[in-house]
């Protein structure tokens, strides 16, 4: 079965993980400090806290930014479970703003209508790998006094407007999964333009321990005293996995690269096909795409998933509206909420992507599609 996605592991990235083996840290040690600055370094400068996944990201990023009952996040439906769950875990409202059918993106003049005064966060996903409007999500954010995030799980890599990823929105949050544009094993990171949102990130993930003597409301203790002023977890990525994650690093300008050429190649084979619809990519967007979203059109697309998958085409749909899944149905959300959603959601299919894909498995990809669908 060809994957729709997998990690590209080369004989540098297993050096890099053997010699921490080999050495004396484990867990978080100067591996991971050189880790969080290397992706500081390609997220605009701004400080970066590394963590065990991209849920794991969410759930700091959105504790950073002090989310909690009474407030109301506005995020996509056409995104993992995670972006959304990790805001309801703290007990936000979450509210649903409907995508632009042509991209996946949430539609700025959606959020525009569900603003309100306890709107504290507008997540927006960037989907299939490029950027949301954050100009215009901003400012709609701005009117509120709310902030912006950036699910970047899939962008990694990319800009818009000369602008990396990571300097897009206030706080970005990036995944690491064996799948996503480089990879530390399972891992994410939470990359913040405010350092007081930072530095919350970083005691969140860290168990909430503070360490800062000017800080300490336990003042008559020794040196080797630490202590919690707000309940934390223990989110911290390992010496190993931040190896493996600067080795990949290295190769991002690489794979951004070969994602392209694949891209550029499915453009080309799709276009003006009957029966199925190419990506749309939004103007000032230099993307890093994560995913190949294919439209199939006519109510072919479960026919053509089953399809694909019994000729050895490992396709995937990416994703079913968050609000669908029984966690979300059972608090009164309705299909029907968002419809460009729904209906980007019923033609979606995810091609395989990934830099080892050659170009004769993109082409086997490519005529065995074509073959079904004529």
């Amino acid at each position: 079965m060809l994957p729709y996605g997998r990690q590209s592991i080369s004989e540098e990235d297993i050096e890099a993980v053997a010699a921490v083996l080999r050495g004396d840290w484990l867990t978080t040690g100067p591996a991971v400090t050189a880790f969080e600055e290397a992706i500081s370094a390609v997220s605009g400068g701004h400080r970066a806290v590394s963590c065990t996944s991209g849920t794991a990201a969410l759930h700091i990023a959105y504790a950073a930014l002090g989310i909690g009952s009474g407030d109301e996040v506005i995020t996509t439906p056409m995104t993992f479970v995670a972006t959304a769950s990790c805001a309801a875990m703290l007990g936000a409202r979450v509210v649903f703003a409907d995508i632009d059918y042509s991209t996946g993106l949430i539609d700025p003049e959606a959020v525009s209508a569900l603003l309100t005064a306890q709107s504290k966060v507008i997540a927006a996903v960037d989907y299939a790998g490029q950027s949301a409007d954050y100009p215009a999500l901003q400012s709609l954010a701005n009117k509120v006094g709310a902030k912006t995030l950036a699910d970047a799980a899939h962008s990694v890599g990319g800009s818009a407007n000369g602008r990396p990823v990571g300097d897009l929105a206030d706080i970005t949050t990036m995944s690491f999964f064996p799948t996503k544009n480089l990879t530390t094993g399972e891992g994410g990171a939470v990359v913040c333009k405010d350092e007081k949102f930072a530095q919350r990130a970083h005691e969140f993930h860290f168990i909430g321990l503070v360490r800062d003597p000017s800080r300490f409301e336990i003042t008559d203790e020794g040196p080797w005293h630490q202590e919690v002023h707000e309940y934390g977890v223990n989110y911290r990525l390992t010496d190993l996995g931040a190896a493996l994650g600067l080795s990949q690093l290295r190769r991002l300008d690489e794979f951004k690269r070969r994602r392209t050429e694949i891209t550029a190649r499915y453009n080309a084979a799709f276009a003006g096909v009957d029966g199925l619809r190419t990506p749309v990519q939004r103007a000032g967007v230099d993307p890093m795409w994560h995913l190949y979203p294919l439209r199939v059109l006519g109510g072919r697309r479960r026919e053509i998933f089953e399809r694909m998958r019994a000729a050895g085409i490992g396709v995937q749909v990416n994703y079913i509206p968050v609000y669908w899944h029984p966690v979300f149905a059972q608090q009164g959300y309705r299909r029907g909420l968002c419809p460009n959603a729904e209906r980007f959601y019923a033609e979606e299919l995810s091609l395989p992507l990934y830099p080892a894909l050659t170009d004769a498995d993109v082409d086997r990809v490519i005529e065995t599609l074509l073959s079904l669908v004529g």
